[in-house]
This record gives C-alpha cells, sequence and structure tokens, in this order.
C-alpha cells in the first residue's frame, strides 16, 4: 500500500481504544527503550512483552544467539504486555517499527487491520507445523500475520484429598452434569466446591469462555439459549453454595489463593500456575474443562505470537524472517515454551514436552481443544463482545438480572 493511505488506516487505529486485554500471565513494568529501527543495516531490533527476562536470561540470550546465526546484531527492547501494543502502534505511525514484534495474540488482528504487521506471504514464514486452532488467533481475512510461540489456556485444578474424602471418582466427571454432581458431594463433605474468577474484567470473559463455547455457543450469539445454559450453570453454582460469591471479586490470582488453602475441590486456572501448584502442599491433578455433554470444551488462549511489522525498506524481511525462524524452531521452542510455562503451538514440540514430563498430557490436551478469542473473523470485534460479556456475568451472578435477560441485553450492545 502506499505511504500515505497506510498513515490514514494506522491514524484510525491508533485512536481506537486496544480494549483487548491479555490475562494469561502478567508481566512487570517494561525496561524501557525507544526506537525501533536503527540506521546501522547490521543491528535487528526486536520488541517482547518479557520485562522479566534480563540481559542474563536464556530468552535474552537466545535472541542474541539467532541474531548471530542470522549474522545480526540484535537490539532487544521488553514492555509491559499493554503498553507494547501501544508503542507498536506509534512506532508504525512513525514508520519506525521494531524488526520484530512479539504480541499477546489477540493484538494481532488489531495490529493487523492497522496496517502494521506484514503477512506470511510477504514475509516467508513458514507455519505449515503450528496446530491450526492455534494459529487461528493470528489470522483475519484469510490472511496469516506470524506464528504462536507458545500457547496457555485454561483447566480444572483438583485436590485430590478433598475429592476422595467426598468419594468423588474423577474419572466419573465428564460433563456439566457430573461435575455438579461431584460439587455436591464436595459440599456435604463439608468441603467447599469451585472457585474461579468472573471479575468484571477481560479475565471474566476468559474465565467463562470454557463454559459458554462448551455449550455450543457462539460469540456472535451472546443470548442463545446454549450461552444462557452456560451462564445459568455459574448462577446455580453460586445459588446451591458450590462456588463462593468471591467469584465476582476474584481475578485469578485470588482464585488461585483460595484453592491453594487447601479446602476446595476444584479450581478454573492456567498453565501458568503449574509452579504454586507444585508448592501448594497437597496432591492435585488437572482435568480439561468438560464440555456441557461430555468432551473437552474449547478454552481459550493465551500467549504470544512472533511477528514481522511492516518496513520502509522491504529488503530487512529476508533477515526478519530468519530470526523469527531461529526463534520457533524446534529445539528453540521446546526450551522457551518450557521456561514460559507454555504448551508448544506444534505437535512435534508438544509430544517432546509430554515425553519430558507427563503432568503436562492435560494441558496438551486442553490447548488442543482451545481456541483464540479473536478466531473466527471476529478480529477486533471481539474486544465489544468481551466487555458485554463480562457485563453480563457480573449482573446474572450478582442477581440484579436474570442469566437470559443479562445476555439478551449484552447482545442488543454489541448491535
Amino acid at each position: 500500500m502506499n505511504s500515505s493511505s497506510r498513515q490514514r488506516r494506522l491514524t484510525a487505529a491508533a485512536l481506537t481504544a486496544l480494549a483487548v486485554a491479555t490475562t494469561a500471565t502478567a508481566c512487570g513494568s517494561g525496561s524501557g527503550g525507544s526506537g525501533a529501527n536503527a540506521a546501522d543495516s547490521g543491528t535487528y531490533t526486536i520488541w517482547d512483552p518479557y520485562p522479566q527476562f534480563d540481559k542474563g536470561s536464556a530468552w535474552a540470550k537466545l535472541l542474541d544467539s539467532c541474531g548471530t546465526e542470522a549474522g545480526v546484531k540484535i537490539k532487544r527492547t521488553a514492555f509491559d504486555t499493554s503498553d507494547l501494543s501501544n508503542k507498536a502502534l506509534l512506532a508504525a505511525q512513525q514508520d519506525n517499527s521494531a524488526d520484530v514484534l512479539i504480541v499477546d495474540n489477540p493484538v494481532v488482528s488489531t495490529l493487523a487491520e492497522a496496517g502494521v504487521l506484514t503477512t506470511t506471504d510477504d514475509n516467508k514464514l513458514d507455519t505449515s507445523k503450528v496446530d491450526p486452532n492455534l494459529l487461528a488467533a493470528g489470522q483475519s481475512d484469510a490472511k496469516t500475520y506470524g506464528t504462536p510461540i507458545g500457547a496457555n489456556t485454561l483447566a480444572l485444578y483438583y485436590n485430590k484429598e478433598v475429592l476422595k474424602e467426598a468419594g468423588v471418582d474423577i474419572a466419573s466427571v465428564k460433563d456439566w452434569k457430573s461435575l455438579t454432581a461431584a460439587l455436591q458431594k464436595v459440599k456435604k463433605a463439608g468441603k467447599k466446591g469451585v472457585t474461579f474468577s468472573a471479575i468484571g474484567t477481560e479475565e471474566g470473559s476468559f474465565q467463562f469462555l470454557p463454559w459458554f463455547w462448551g455449550s455450543g455457543a457462539k460469540l456472535t450469539e451472546l443470548d442463545s439459549a446454549q450461552g444462557v445454559s452456560a451462564l445459568s450453570l455459574w448462577k446455580d453454582w453460586l445459588d446451591k453454595g458450590y462456588a463462593p460469591n468471591s467469584v465476582i471479586n476474584n481475578t485469578q490470582t485470588t482464585s488461585w489463593q483460595e484453592f491453594a488453602s487447601g479446602d476446595y475441590a476444584f479450581a478454573e486456572n492456567g498453565t501458568w500456575q503449574l509452579a504454586n501448584a507444585e508448592k501448594a502442599g497437597f496432591d492435585y491433578g488437572v482435568l480439561p474443562i468438560p464440555g456441557a455433554d461430555g468432551g473437552n470444551a474449547s478454552a481459550p488462549t493465551g500467549g504470544e505470537f512472533v511477528t514481522v511489522p511492516v518496513q520502509g525498506d522491504t529488503g530487512r524481511y529476508a533477515t526478519s524472517q530468519k530470526l523469527v525462524t531461529c526463534l520457533t524452531s524446534t529445539d528453540n521452542l521446546y526450551d522457551t515454551d518450557t521456561t514460559l510455562s507454555y504448551v508448544a503451538p506444534t505437535s512435534e514440540v508438544q509430544d517432546k514436552q509430554v515425553a519430558a514430563n507427563a503432568e503436562l498430557k492435560p494441558w496438551v490436551d486442553a490447548v488442543k481443544a482451545a481456541k483464540g478469542r479473536t478466531s473466527d473473523e471476529l478480529g477486533t470485534k471481539y474486544p465489544k463482545i468481551s466487555e458485554q460479556m463480562w457485563k453480563a456475568v457480573q449482573s446474572a451472578l450478582s442477581g440484579s438480572t436474570s442469566p437470559k435477560d443479562a445476555l439478551s441485553a449484552a447482545q442488543s450492545a454489541v448491535k
């Protein structure tokens, strides 16, 4: 596209709030730095959302190693996840984009629509080995923008001792009916049922989505009978005391803290809690979230995409492609995703992860059933839908509106 039309698109995009929030892992403050394309053609810039990794980390060393392999020096800048999105838009307006940009997967469609990112047709990235459901988070209008570096998602952690005391066989939990029956037994045994996050932010939508999708509902029709059944499930759990009223204000962190007390049978949370689970002091297991009638429900994917922003000097793409290919190679993906507590985006590396740690098997299963929040060609429509979804969840769980009326109001607001 010509520079003037691109400038208009970027300006319009910059005025649009980047309301897609990240929920999978929390990052600290950025390491600072500004400017992207170095005047020195032998230096390539990489922006990432991992400020927790300093210059001496394995991640930083991998970036330098990939630079050496490509015959260039790497200038890396790490930002807080939300800050990175805005910085990327601003840099694109100034024709000063990074050579390689690593961003949270829901942001890809926003940046793509703004004209910030090249497609895989432009940059020649090979995504043939990536699981299609994970790649879909970076696709818009039949075009692919970048490749996932890894994925995390949601599942049900369970406390084996609590279930044993309640006489619940985890193998019996296969759908919503059997899960609810298990929660009933747990309550009768004097223990607590399930905790999750239903807070009025993207975290609340993120945690509700497996149940919404697991009902067979679609985000384009929030008030369908299936969607209402999902919200009614959560509401019934609160009404019967199977879930605490605190879920209305719970973040994923505070929800985990409740589970870590040892009193709860189940907690909906993500791969990023694995290290904390090991420290919890009780024997735990992990179960993919069941669909309404059985099978694994689709949970939303977290994790980042490695992308190649548009450059005025298109001759830089060849080296950028080498850098991305190096970062996402089988060996490097295994090491990086282990560090990030991510499930790899390719079956080849997933198999390697499970071979090294059999406890990752339920997480791999959950990721294989997962889907991107912006998939189904929703793209930049997702933030508005999500906001109305979490408002409906809050309204229904607080008792101010019925699940049906809450979702009807949400659907009307989206339209």
